[in-house]
C-alpha cells in the first residue's frame, strides 16, 4: 500500500499465451473496492476495454513477478523514496515504478533500478539502515543477498509530503465507503456519478448500485436516459439478478422477464448516436445478458442483429473483436462473410486468431468461397510464431470451426481439409510491397527536419498500414495487437518526440532498452550464443534465441560457460526505414505516435 493507503499488485502473464490476442502481459494494477480485473483461464481472460473490468496502471511486459516494496524508509533521492519496486524473476528485474496521481488512480512510468543477466530476483524490502536489501534465488539456482545505497549529491532526507488524494480520488473513496451494505442514501449519492468519464469512478458508482436493493434503482436503470449511465446500471441490473450457466444447469429459474426487459431498454437505444466507448459498453452488455440468462425468442434475436449489423465491420480492432463474438454467437448472417474479411484485411495475428476464434461456431452464412478462405487461413496460420501452446490454440480453433461444416461442404472441400500446412516464414508477405523498390539510407538529420513541418494532414490507413509492412507488430505490441518481444509502443507518444522516435528507429543500439537486451554466452569451447533468459532451474539457463519465435529455445549448462554479459547490440534491424518513402515514414511516425488514435489533430485535414 502508498502513503495514500491504496493498493497496488504486480500481475503476472502467461508465456503459453504469447501472440494471442488475449495475452496480458504483467502489469500493475491499482486494486479498488468492488472491481474486476479480468483474472479468467486461457481466452477467457478479459481485455482492459471490457467495460465491466478496469485497466491497468502500467502494462509491464513479459516477465515472472516476485516481490514488491515501496521505498518508503530507503536513504533514496525523493524520487525512489516514492517508487514502487516490482521484481521479475525470470528476466532479472527490479523495476522502479513512478506512481502519479490521474483523476481517481494513477498513471505511471516504469525504470530499470536493478538488472542482470541472468538475476533470478524473489523479494526485496528497505532496511532500517535506509538500504535495499533484495535476494535471489529459486529452483535450485544459487541464492544471494544482495544490499542497494545510494552514493550521489540529491538529498536523501526521508520524504515527509503528505497523502496525495485528489478530489476524484476523494470521491471514489467516498462511493467504496457505501459498498457491501445497504443504505437509503446510497443510491441517490451515487447515481449522478454513473455517467463519470473517470471510469474507476463509474465502478465504484456501479458497486454501489449492487450493494442495495434492486427496487431502489431498477425503474431508473430502465428508463435513464444518459447512455452511459444507463448502460452501467443496466450492467448492474443484469449481473445482480442474471443466472450464471452453470446455475441453470444446477436448476436456478431464469427471470426471463428481467431479461427482455434490460434488451427492450437497449433495443430502444440509437447505436449510430453511441460514443465508440459507449458502443463497446452497448455490445458487451449484450454479451452479459445473453450469457447470464440465455437467449430471448427469434425476434429479440434478429432485433439485436439488425441494430448491431449496420455497424460491423467498425473501424478498430476492440470493437470489431466484441461484434464479431456477439454476432457469430447470434449466428447473423453476414458474420461470415464479414468476419472473413477483417481476418484478410487484419494488421496482425493476433487480431486475425481472435476473429477466427469468435467465428469457429458459427454455422450460417458460409459460402464455398468463404468456407474456402476459412481453411486457408488455418493452412497460414500453423506458421505463426506464438508461447508454447499457440500451436495447440490454432487446432482448437480449427478443429471448433470443422465440427460446423455440413456434410456438403466437407466433400466439396476435402482436399483442402485434409491438406497439411507449408512451412514458410512468420512475417509472410511482410514488406511484398516494396518488391522493386530501391533502398533509401535515409538520415536522421533529413527525417527529423521533414518531421518538424510535415506532422500535419497525415494518413492514418497509410500510418497503420505503414507499421504492419515495415514488420513492426513482430516484436511491438500496439494497442491489443503485436508481439511482445521489444516494447510496447501504445503510449510511445508520451514518452518521444518525432525527431527521438526516429532516433531509436534508425539508431536502435545507440540507447538499449534494458527490457529486451539480449545477452551473449560465451561457452568455454567458444560457442557464442544470444538470447534472452526465460528460465532458470539448477545449472541449467534457458535461453530464447530468436525473439521472433517465443519457441526457438536451447538450454545452457553454467558449467560450460565462460562468461554472459549483456549485449551492446539491439535485436531491431537498423535499417528498417530504408524501403519506406518519406511521406511513408511521416504516416507511420504519426500513427505511432497519436496511439493509434484516428481522431488525433496529426490526422485533420
Amino acid at each position: 500500500m502508498n502513503r495514500d493507503g491504496e493498493l497496488f499488485v504486480y500481475d503476472a502473464d502467461m508465456e503459453y499465451d504469447f501472440n494471442t490476442s488475449w495475452y496480458r502481459p504483467t502489469r500493475i494494477n491499482h486494486v479498488v473496492s468492488g472491481a474486476e480485473y479480468g483474472w479468467r483461464n486461457g481466452a477467457g481472460k478479459y481485455p482492459e476495454f471490457y467495460y465491466d473490468s478496469l485497466p491497468a496502471t502500467l502494462n509491464i511486459g513479459p516477465g515472472s513477478p516476485t516481490g514488491t516494496t515501496f521505498g518508503y524508509g530507503a536513504k533514496f533521492p525523493a524520487k525512489y523514496q516514492d517508487a514502487f519496486y516490482v521484481l521479475d524473476w525470470s528476466w532479472g528485474k527490479i523495476y522502479a515504478v513512478h506512481l502519479t496521481p490521474s483523476g481517481s488512480t494513477y498513471s505511471a512510468t516504469k525504470e530499470e533500478f536493478v538488472t542482470g543477466g541472468p538475476l533470478p530476483v524473489s523479494d526485496a524490502i528497505i532496511g532500517k539502515d535506509g538500504a535495499m536489501y533484495f535476494t535471489i534465488g529459486g529452483r535450485r539456482v544459487q541464492s544471494g543477498l544482495y544490499r542497494v545505497t545510494y552514493t550521489g549529491k540529491e538529498s536523501t532526507a526521508p520524504v515527509t509530503s503528505k497523502p496525495k488524494i485528489t478530489p476524484a480520488a476523494e470521491l471514489r473513496r467516498e462511493l467504496a465507503a457505501y459498498h457491501g451494505k445497504a443504505d437509503p442514501k446510497a443510491v441517490a449519492f451515487a447515481w449522478p456519478h454513473l455517467s463519470d468519464k473517470d471510469r474507476f469512478i463509474r465502478s465504484a458508482a456501479r458497486t454501489v448500485l449492487e450493494h442495495n436493493p434492486i427496487s431502489e434503482w431498477e425503474t431508473k436503470a430502465l428508463n435513464e436516459k444518459n447512455a452511459t449511465a444507463q448502460l452501467e446500471a443496466l450492467l448492474a441490473l443484469t449481473r445482480m439478478t442474471g443466472v450464471c450457466p452453470t446455475h441453470r444447469t444446477a436448476g436456478y429459474v431464469v427471470n426471463t422477464a428481467k431479461r427482455d426487459e434490460i434488451l427492450a431498454a437497449l433495443l430502444k437505444r440509437d447505436f449510430k448516436k453511441l460514443s465508440n466507448e459507449q458502443r463497446m459498453s452497448y455490445v458487451r452488455l449484450v454479451e452479459i445478458v445473453l450469457h447470464r440468462f440465455g437467449n430471448p425468442d427469434d425476434a429479440t434475436v434478429a432485433a439485436i442483429i439488425a441494430k448491431l449489423d449496420p455497424a460491423y465491420p467498425a473501424d478498430n480492432f476492440e470493437l470489431n473483436w466484441l461484434l464479431t463474438e456477439t454476432l457469430a454467437y447470434l449466428q447473423a448472417p453476414n458474420a461470415a462473410a464479414k468476419g472473413m474479411a477483417l481476418i484478410a484485411a487484419a494488421e496482425s495475428q493476433e487480431p486475425q486468431v481472435e476473429y477466427a476464434r469468435s467465428l469457429r461456431f458459427l454455422k450460417t452464412g458460409w459460402t464455398k468461397e468463404l468456407r474456402t478462405q476459412q481453411l486457408e487461413f488455418f493452412l497460414k496460420a500453423a506458421n505463426y510464431k506464438g508461447g508454447s501452446s499457440f500451436a495447440i490454440f490454432i487446432d482448437f480453433i480449427r478443429k471448433d470451426s470443422l465440427a460446423t461444416f455440413t456434410p456438403e461442404e466437407n466433400a466439396q472441400l476435402a482436399e483442402l481439409i485434409a491438406r497439411k500446412p507449408e512451412a514458410k516464414s512468420a512475417i509472410e508477405n511482410v514488406g511484398a510491397m516494396f518488391v522493386g523498390r530501391t533502398p533509401t539510407m535515409w538520415t536522421l538529420d533529413e527525417l527529423s527536419a521533414a518531421a518538424k513541418t510535415g506532422m500535419k494532414k497525415r494518413n492514418f490507413e497509410n500510418g497503420r498500414k505503414m507499421f504492419t509492412a515495415a514488420a513492426c507488430f513482430t516484436c511491438h505490441r500496439f494497442g491489443n495487437a503485436g508481439g511482445m518481444t521489444g516494447p510496447d509502443l501504445t503510449g510511445a507518444g508520451g514518452r518521444y518526440s518525432p525527431h527521438d522516435l526516429l532516433d531509436n528507429i534508425i539508431n536502435p543500439s545507440k540507447v538499449l532498452n534494458e527490457q529486451f537486451i539480449p545477452i551473449i554466452v560465451t561457452k568455454n569451447d567458444g560457442t557464442v550464443m544470444s538470447g534472452v533468459v526465460v528460465n532458470l532451474s539448477g545449472d541449467g539457463v534457458t535461453l530464447n534465441t530468436d525473439l521472433t519465435d517465443p519457441n526457438q529455445r536451447v538450454n545452457v549448462d553454467r558449467k560450460e560457460v565462460k562468461s554472459i554479459e549483456l549485449s551492446t547490440v539491439s535485436p531491431m534491424p537498423p535499417m528498417l526505414l530504408a524501403m519506406l518513402k518519406k511521406d511513408e515514414i511521416l504516416d507511420l511516425l504519426a500513427y505511432v505516435l497519436s496511439g493509434g488514435d484516428k481522431a488525433n489533430a496529426m490526422f485533420g485535414k
